[in-house]
């Protein structure tokens, strides 16, 4: 896969593959064409069987500090929805392999958004994450008020949202946004070893696990409550679950294919 702002490797580790945002001179700014690029790469990830596990990054500096203010300044409301930016963010949602983000630098507007849209954040000690559109006369539209609020909180997401107040890596961690937070050095190697940890169980399981988390944030407890059980269930007709549970009465590791 060639692609202008992104940079792909499906085989950065066994079962586990890197996109990288690559606009170092725009701190990684996230302008449409890039959230295609991402797009497609994730859809084409999902489909390769020998990853298992996704991570996106960008580098120290930045994992991206925002939208590209300079492609929305003369839109209006009508371009907007002809455009339908938001569709892109909706398929990466609905990829079905875990992502995790490798955060350092500014995550900021859409970056913080894009992070979120992830299922796992490793942060490094220079990460800051904010939604600072209120300053430029407009708010989140990528899912900032929702899932910022739903991971911190309603006060802290209110005083984010309305100030455009940022937060550190470690105030990020102790409000539930960040797994872990690790010196910058390592950053990428922390969240290489969290999708490793992730690459070793069933892909089926994964898959079904990772669906029924997300409901939990989509439905009532009942609801969510079913779809896990059904979930369940499904892992059943795995020949994964055959595997994992004889291997841990014949005390031995599982080999999991995914099947």
């Amino acid at each position: 896969m060639e692609f202008q702002y992104i940079i792909v490797d499906p085989s950065f580790k066994k079962h586990i593959a890197l996109v990288r945002l690559n606009r170092p001179k725009e701190l990684n700014a996230l302008n449409l064409q890039l959230m295609l690029e991402l797009k497609s790469a994730f859809a084409s990830l999902d489909e390769d069987d020998e990853v298992r596990c996704i991570i996106i990054t960008g580098n120290e500096q930045a994992f991206a500090a925002g939208a590209d203010i300079k492609q929305m300044e003369n839109k209006n409301a009508i371009d907007l929805l002809k455009i339908d930016q938001f569709e892109t963010w909706d398929q990466i949602r609905k990829t079905k392999k875990p992502i995790i983000a490798a955060v350092s630098g500014f995550a900021l507007g859409g970056g913080c958004e894009l992070a979120m849209t992830c299922d796992m954040i490793i942060a490094s000690e220079s990460a800051k994450f904010g939604q600072p559109e209120i300053k430029i006369g407009i708010m989140p539209g990528a899912g900032g008020t929702q899932r910022l609020t739903r991971a911190v909180g309603k006060a802290l997401a209110m005083e984010m949202v309305l100030t455009g107040k940022f937060i550190s890596a470690e105030e990020a961690q102790k409000a539930g946004l960040v797994n872990k937070v690790v010196p910058e050095e390592i950053y990428l190697d922390e969240a290489v070893k969290l999708a490793n940890e992730v690459a070793m169980m069933s892909p089926i399981s994964v898959r079904l696990a990772k669906e029924s988390v997300l409901k939990a944030f989509e439905s009532g407890l009942q609801e969510g409550l079913y779809f896990e059980r059904k979930n369940f269930y499904m892992c059943f007709t795995s020949e994964d679950q055959k595997e994992g549970m004889s291997a841990f009465v014949e005390k031995r590791k599982p080999n999991f294919t995914g099947n």
